[in-house]
């Protein structure tokens, strides 16, 4: 079943380095999901988020305010 990731955030250097973690982390592991960038902040603040960067996976949200590792994503979408 695919996963459907979110990323929210509004393009900081910390959003950026957050979905280069996760795309590694997907193509490095064939994991099936869809990836999508949320930059419009009244979006992000549905999510009742107010650090960014945010990773939400199935519409839980895992991480806020920080980069994890991969190894951390890794465990989040298994």
């Amino acid at each position: 079943m695919s996963k459907t990731i979110k990323i929210l955030g509004t393009g900081c250097p910390k959003c950026q380095s957050l979905t280069g973690v996760v795309k590694d982390v997907v193509s490095e592991n064939n994991i099936d999901a869809t990836i999508e960038k949320v930059e419009d902040i009244m979006e992000i603040m549905k999510y009742n988020v107010m650090t960014t960067p945010a990773l939400v996976i199935d519409d839980v949200i895992t991480i806020k305010g920080r980069v994890p590792s991969k190894d951390e994503v890794l465990a989040l979408l298994n």
